[in-house]
């Protein structure tokens, strides 16, 4: 009777879930035993959305197609939308395209959906303010920014508000002002400001960058308000918890992520983002036919107290790791516990260029215009799937060691 192993998601971690998982069943087919095993993805379209990049212009291309990829290395797709998890039935129900619901059953699942940003009830938010969260949001920001040239020139069409100067804010704040001015002009003013409640701008990113950050956000143009967050939005611009109003066209929202609301319906801890606790063997200790990875997932990354973030950097390894062990559960073979000790920093600062930093502790490896190719070898080489199954099948194996940013680095500055 075949087994089945079903993902749920087709993001980083899923996409490499589901082949990692294909390979261990490959490899393992001489054992003894039904060894007839089927690995199943559910997501709404066959294809890969490069979320990191989508504060670049031109997101409608920011995409890579897995259909060809999960047929040429035996992973079934099936397009849908999963709204419930019973894990004691061990089913899944899911929408199809057309909005009709089936059930479906599963002997292991692998809990990959992803995260999404948090949307506050902030007064007009809802209805005034962009995002990049995701490819349409980033596209619709993109079409708005180019409708503004058709607009009379004024300091609210030429000002775009960002709350939030965490990662994504700041490489946002420093990529916008050159994306306007080809939009808008060479010669117009245009005015970029990040509006952050912290007192310090990356709050989370630490004492050690910050200094290159704010070193960038001024060469750029970018001013930065800190220590207070938006009030209210409307059509014409925002206030701020102090009280000010900024006049603009163009308010984005950054603030915050939150795992995908299906980890709710798995028993089980959640960390304060909604992410499951899992065991170093990412499986969720309360339903042990149950994984989870990427950003749904909290897993510890060293012995040292680190734990993932939701970023590309883990849910690519957490995936190749839970594949792996998602079919060597199944298969009653050694599963091996996921591992991450070191840790990189990659982060794009527009037109400036980019800062790199190695450990938890975010040690300033290289800054600067020479950077930038670092960046954009990740953004555009290294984070893409491959389309050959054999690449594929070697970088879904957990020991896979290939290029990285340290190819752009002094090795004796590490």
């Amino acid at each position: 009777m075949t087994k089945k192993i079903v993902v749920i998601g087709s993001g980083f971690a899923g996409l490499w879930t589901a082949i990692g998982a294909k390979r261990v069943i490959d490899l393992n087919k001489s054992l003894p035993g039904d060894q007839d095993v089927e690995v199943l993805v559910v997501a709404p379209e066959p294809k890969l959305v490069i979320r990191p990049r989508l504060y670049e212009p031109n997101v409608a291309n920011m995409s890579a197609p897995l259909e060809d990829l999960f047929a040429a290395t035996g992973v079934r797709f099936t397009q849908g939308v999963v709204h419930t998890i019973r894990t004691k039935e061990r089913e899944i129900e899911m929408f199809d395209m057309a909005g009709v619901s089936s059930k479906l059953s599963y002997d292991k699942l692998v809990l990959a959906a992803g995260s999404r940003l948090v949307r506050p009830e902030i007064p007009g938010l809802k209805d005034h303010a962009f995002s990049i969260d995701t490819i349409r949001e980033a596209a619709n920001l993109e079409a708005h920014l180019r409708h503004l040239a058709v607009l009379p020139s004024t300091p609210a069409r030429n000002t775009v508000v960002i709350c939030g100067g965490g990662f994504t804010g700041i490489e946002l704040a420093t990529e916008l002002p050159r994306r306007l001015r080809a939009i808008l002009g060479l010669d117009t003013k245009v005015r970029i400001i990040i509006v952050e409640r912290a007192d310090v701008i990356g709050p989370s990113l630490g004492e050690n960058v910050r200094p290159i950050i704010t070193k960038a956000l001024e060469d750029v143009g970018a001013e930065v308000k800190l220590g207070v967050t938006i009030k209210s939005v409307d059509a014409g611009g925002i206030v701020t918890t102090t009280g000010e109003r900024i006049e603009a066209l163009t308010v984005v929202w950054t603030v915050g992520m939150e795992a995908s609301p299906m980890t709710q319906q798995i028993p089980g801890e959640k960390d304060s983002m909604g992410r499951l606790i899992v065991d170093r063997n990412l499986r969720v200790p309360s339903c042990t036919d149950i994984f989870a990875t990427g950003d749904a997932a909290s897993a510890r990354t060293d012995d040292e107290g680190n734990y993932t973030i939701m970023s590309c950097q883990h849910a690519i390894p957490m995936g190749r790791v839970s594949g792996y062990n998602v079919a060597a559960d199944l298969l009653k073979i050694d599963l091996r516990p996921y591992e991450q000790p070191n840790y990189e920093t990659c982060l794009d600062l527009g037109a400036w260029g980019s800062v790199i930093t190695w450990g938890w502790e975010r040690q300033v490896v290289k800054a600067g215009a020479t950077m930038k190719e670092a960046k954009e070898f990740v953004n555009r080489i290294l984070i893409y799937p491959p389309t050959n199954p054999v690449e594929a099948f070697a970088f879904s194996d957990p020991d896979w060691v290939g290029p990285s940013t340290k190819a752009y680095l002094d090795p004796v500055q590490l």
